[in-house]
């Protein structure tokens, strides 16, 4: 499996991005996928995430009511609409897969066996 993420910018405090995370080589709905973010000199943290089969979808709390993860099955590909951006969610995001993610570990980049490459974001105040 293949990720492409794509997407990321430089916008202002308050402005929307969305980015996408392509997939080639399987079928993503077979996937539980998250996206990543590591801002400079922080850890990688988990943001958002969305498992298989049904789709259901977690959020970290600094992005809940902000941010919507999605799957396009049709497009094989999973996006992160992010909305009223802030300085604070300046960093490089990347997205990750996994086929055997269990529902409890969607947030532990550990489990994840695949990742793209990443696309930066920054939200300048």
């Amino acid at each position: 499996v293949q990720l492409q993420a794509s997407g990321g910018g430089l916008v202002q405090a308050g402005d929307s991005l969305r980015l996408s995370c392509a997939t080639s080589g399987d079928l993503l709905r077979r996937y539980g996928t998250a996206w990543f973010r590591q801002a400079p000199g922080k850890e990688r943290e988990f943001v958002a995430g969305i498992f298989r089969s049904g789709g259901s979808t977690y959020y970290a709390d600094s992005v809940k009511g902000r941010f919507t993860v999605s799957r396009d099955n049709a497009k094989n590909t999973v996006y992160l609409q992010m909305n009223s951006l802030k300085p604070e969610d300046t960093a490089i995001y990347y997205c990750a897969a996994d086929r055997n993610i269990i529902l409890s570990a969607l947030t532990d980049e550990e489990q994840y066996d695949y990742w793209g490459q990443g696309t930066q974001v920054t939200v300048s105040s």
